[in-house]
């Protein structure tokens, strides 16, 4: 039990800058001091203890504001930043460095007594208010934006934004040091955006030259409508080249 609380200790000075000293972590980080209470629960539960689980789970979430059935399985060296909000449900499975910010929610899409939460693999960085649904699996060291809404299996390595959430991006690494940062979330409807703008600006110099060497007469109108959207183009294209969103 001592080894599974030094584990919480390190893994929170791992990913929170804010630790300070080893006391500050085991009095104030709610997030150890849910882990510590869901091991006890989940103890008594496998013990067939499960009213007392099930009352010492009700307590873990009076104190610290993270609700944890006490049937979940967590695995190592995992960390809840914050907690205020998470939700993970019965059959729910975390891996080993799996990091969590609050408002994270693992949870079900059916009433049968099956397995019906997600499985995370190892060091899956979940974003705050993030929502994982089903019975799906996060792969190793998968990235969930904040506010995302997942519901379909994720690949290993993978970056997942969005409602609902889709994959934008794929790189295998070593290791997961480059976690994710929730101020440069990539908007990928802005990318698509950005593409169908900059093809039809690319389409309207294509016409332009094709009338010139047909001499074909310009009418006003078309010239006036290409200049506008020629515009809306330019102030599109200020506004997103630097990845913002609307």
């Amino acid at each position: 039990m001592f080894n599974r609380i030094k584990e919480d200790v390190n893994a929170a000075f791992q990913n929170d800058p804010a630790a300070r000293s080893k006391l500050e972590v085991l009095l104030c980080y709610p997030g150890v001091h849910a882990l510590c209470l869901h091991r006890l629960a989940y103890f008594l539960w496998k013990k067939d203890w499960m009213l007392l689980s099930r009352f010492i789970s009700h307590l873990n979430r009076f104190l610290s504001g993270i609700e944890i059935h006490p049937a979940a399985e967590i695995g190592r060296g995992v960390f809840i930043d914050h907690g205020m909000g998470v939700v993970i449900g019965e059959t729910a499975v975390i891996g080993e460095g799996c990091l969590i910010y609050k408002g994270v929610v693992l949870g079900g899409t059916t009433t049968e007594k099956i397995k019906r939460h997600p499985t995370l693999g190892k060091k899956v960085t979940v974003g705050s208010n993030a929502c994982i649904l089903g019975n799906i699996v996060i792969g190793d060291c998968a990235r969930i934006g904040s506010g995302s809404v997942v519901v379909k299996d994720v690949p290993p390595h993978a970056t997942v934004v969005g409602v609902p959430g889709k994959i934008i991006e794929r790189q295998k690494k070593e290791d997961n040091s480059a976690m994710l940062d929730h101020g440069q979330l990539p908007d990928p409807i802005t990318e698509i955006l950005r593409v169908v703008l900059r093809e039809n600006q690319k389409l309207k110099q294509r016409i332009n030259k094709l009338e010139e060497v047909s001499h074909l007469p310009h009418k006003e109108e078309d010239d006036y409508l290409s200049e506008a959207e020629s515009k809306v183009m330019a102030i599109f294209m200020k506004n997103y080249k630097d990845g913002d969103g609307i």
